[in-house]
């Protein structure tokens, strides 16, 4: 019998990574549903056209939740910290809120349809690291340090407590922020600069397309419920990315190292969240990075892209971004 997956997020980095690599597989023993709240969208209709099932569904509706699930063997289940929202929803409950209730809908919904096997995207909860820490600032009315990591790992328990059969799958930072998100900006002097509060210290990277195969993969692995997999595809300080990056461009990127306190004052939204994470990178590289073990990582997916083959393949679009 074929297996339906249904895939929270369809249409964004991590979902769409997934329904392409079930779209790819040649088993046969796969089939995919892509949740989407749009399935009219140009990205809906182009993963109908692709071969997936897509149906509306949208994370702060259960019932639409619940019918989404009926009928699927696994599901993958991933809430926007970073979603465009309107001033009223902003007002009405912060993002962390927003995401622990998104969790709960989904872990309800899964529970009800009988799903035997759910990966849930999730982060560290970085109070744990944190705690008594009045260097680093409290955020959301002091609940939380970096809001998009300790909201999902905070949710975590959510899945248990609904006796969901769950693997958690941690992420980390994407390759793919360096095309959108945090590209390489000219600094004053003209010269193509990437700016992160990250010293000497390693940050693991993964390319977004990765995280789906990989859940994918642990999909086809119920021996995994239960378990916590965390995934990197490279391990590299900023100074390398920079390096890796000035070959790729063809002309010499710099590293920039603010001060965790000189970049909280940066003038963008979420400044202070951003430095926090980076601090959290930072101070708890060690067991961060040795959580993420590459080889075993590249075990269950072995298309795992490091840096240097991720670059390979997004030379043009790293290019364009500077245009």
């Amino acid at each position: 019998m074929t297996k339906l997956i249904a895939v929270v997020g369809a249409t964004g980095n991590q979902g769409g990574g997934l329904v392409r690599a079930i779209l790819a597989d040649t088993s046969g023993e796969y089939a995919v549903r892509a949740l989407t709240r749009n399935p009219d969208s140009a990205k809906g209709k182009a993963l109908a056209a692709a071969g997936a099932e897509v149906v509306a569904a949208d994370l702060d509706d259960e019932a639409s939740m619940r019918a989404a699930f009926d009928g699927a063997y696994g599901a993958f289940v991933v809430t926007d910290y970073w979603v465009q929202r309107t001033d009223e929803e902003e007002a009405a409950r912060t993002r962390a809120e927003m995401e622990l209730d998104q969790a709960e809908i989904a872990a309800r919904a899964a529970r009800d349809a009988g799903v035997e096997h759910v990966v849930w995207s999730t982060l560290e909860d970085t109070r744990t690291f944190f705690a008594g820490r009045d260097d680093v600032p409290s955020l959301e009315d002091g609940r939380y340090k970096v809001p998009h990591f300790d909201a999902k790992g905070e949710a975590d328990e959510i899945f248990t407590k609904y006796g969901v059969p769950t693997t958690f799958l941690r992420t980390t930072f994407y390759f793919d922020a360096f095309i959108n998100g945090m590209p390489p900006t000219r600094n004053a002097d003209g010269k193509l600069t990437i700016t992160m509060p990250m010293a000497d210290r390693p940050l693991a990277g993964v390319a977004s397309e990765d995280i789906g195969r990989t859940a994918f993969a642990i999909l086809k692995h119920p021996d995994l419920i239960g378990e916590t997999i965390s995934i990197a595809g490279d391990h590299l300080t900023v100074d390398q990315y920079a390096a890796a990056l000035s070959e790729a461009f063809g002309e010499e990127v710099l590293y920039h190292a603010p001060t965790w306190e000189e970049f909280r004052e940066y003038p963008f939204p979420m400044a202070v969240e951003m430095s926090n994470m980076f601090q959290f990178y930072a101070e708890d590289h060690q067991r961060f990075t040795g959580d993420r073990d590459v080889d075993k990582v590249r075990e269950l997916n072995p298309q795992l892209e490091s840096f240097a083959t991720w670059l390979d393949r997004h030379r043009d679009e790293l290019k364009a971004s500077q245009n």
